[in-house]
């Protein structure tokens, strides 16, 4: 199936603007951030019934189809009573029993009661409710050991809901709490937005599948995989193409199969050698560039552009650049596409620094750090003395990233830093 691409006028385009080469003219993180998020279009909508809705982003606000509870009920088990004659000590006569999903056809009179359980309807005439442990039983009456108040362990028709209230609104990704919500308003069918397909392609020669017979300088595709667990994870319906190799014509060849695509998301062949041919051989194929390098490490040789409407993002060939990459710049584009809000910043937190980190240079950096809480309960975030962006087993040891400013200064251990917890 071809998907339809909505038409969208990009800023960025209508003066031919291109990123200069030099490293003098690499973006900072937020402006990067910004220009890829900048005129995303919304994957188209559709409708699916509630056991298949969690996990999906809400398209259009959802209202209850009747209230709950649908009429006022008891939150104990009891006995229904007129308040006026509940005193302590007063005798009431049980007159009907009304077990839930039973109600009592009688209409309750002065000196009377009526058996109750927990959820069953408040017959007429009473308007309060004596829980049993306030009472003593002697064959068809009771005595009231505690009085009662008008409304007391009642829940209101409504209270939780009223009949049309939105229960949900559009944008929010859905949870089983929010599943529950729905079904409790009756509802069986959902809107929600597709899931956007999401195509990552790696590139490279030395490129293997895991399981293949490796030659020495082989390297197996762990960033292809890595990448569709988190996208896959975020909500996205990802498609692993086959690997592309550093020539044009095998590029040439992958891009030519991502017409059913919603974004593509290459890995690896974006930056200035000899055999990195993604960005040239998309142009050659159409791309409007959108930038390329960004100030920021691990991640420098990051393009982004749209090719026939669909949007790409170039990210660098170390798989834990590609993670960065990924989590700064990827996941956030992704949920625009699905219509969930998107931050204009990094949603990140305070921590102390575990230990001394050296003064930055103009690039934003983004150190993989492990967590603890100390003593005084403060999070306490130690970067590893190894940054290699190419030794995953460090990433899989990491908890979050400290993230350093361009220019900062040297930091002793103990100073405050902000963090992105990893998934």
């Amino acid at each position: 199936m071809r998907i339809q691409r909505q038409k969208v006028k990009l800023s960025y385009i209508n003066m031919a603007q291109r990123t200069p080469k030099g490293d003098e003219f690499m973006l900072d993180v937020a402006t990067a951030r910004s220009r890829i998020l900048e005129n995303l279009p919304l994957c188209g909508q559709e409708t699916v019934a509630l056991t298949a809705a969690c996990g999906r982003t809400l398209a259009q606000d959802v209202h209850a189809r009747r209230a709950n509870p649908p009429v006022c009920v008891s939150a104990m088990d009891g006995y229904a009573v007129q308040s006026a004659d509940a005193q302590q000590g007063a005798t009431l006569r049980i007159i009907d029993e009304a077990p839930a999903g039973r109600p009592s056809t009688r209409t309750l009179q002065p000196g009377e009661c009526i058996r109750l359980y927990t959820g069953s309807q408040i017959p007429n005439g009473a308007d309060a409710v004596v829980i049993q442990e306030n009472t003593l039983l002697a064959g068809q009456q009771i005595t009231l050991t505690q009085p009662a108040t008008t409304g007391q362990f009642i829940r209101k028709q409504g209270q939780d809901f009223a009949e049309g209230a939105v229960l949900l609104t559009a944008g929010r990704r859905l949870g089983p709490r929010d599943i529950g919500l729905a079904a409790a308003g009756g509802l069986v069918w959902l809107p929600v937005f597709r899931r956007p397909r999401v195509g990552i392609l790696a590139t490279g020669n030395e490129i293997l599948l895991p399981g293949d017979t490796a030659p020495p300088d082989g390297i197996f595709n762990s960033a292809s995989f890595m990448l569709s667990a988190l996208l896959e994870q975020e909500g996205a319906q990802t498609v692993i193409l086959p690997v592309a190799r550093d020539n044009a014509t095998s590029l040439s060849n992958a891009f030519a199969q991502t017409h059913d695509l919603d974004m593509l998301v290459t890995i690896g062949g974006a930056s200035v050698g000899t055999y990195d041919l993604v960005r040239p051989t998309l142009e050659k194929a159409g791309l409007i560039q959108n930038f390329w390098k960004i100030a920021m490490r691990p991640g420098k040789p990051l393009m982004s552009g749209t090719l026939n409407g669909m949007p790409v993002l170039g990210l660098p060939g170390n798989p834990v650049a590609a993670l960065v990459c990924c989590l700064v710049f990827v996941v956030p584009a992704l949920h625009k596409l699905m219509g969930r809000p998107v931050s204009d910043s990094l949603e990140t937190q305070t921590a102390l620094l575990g230990a001394d980190v050296k003064e930055n240079d103009q690039r934003q950096d983004f150190l993989r750090a492990t967590l603890q809480t100390n003593a005084e309960g403060h999070l306490v975030a130690t970067p590893f003395a190894r940054q290699d962006s190419a030794q995953l087993n460090i990433l899989a040891q990491s908890q979050a990233l400290i993230i350093r400013a361009p220019h900062a200064g040297a930091e002793k251990a103990g100073a405050p830093c902000r963090i992105l917890r990893l998934p």
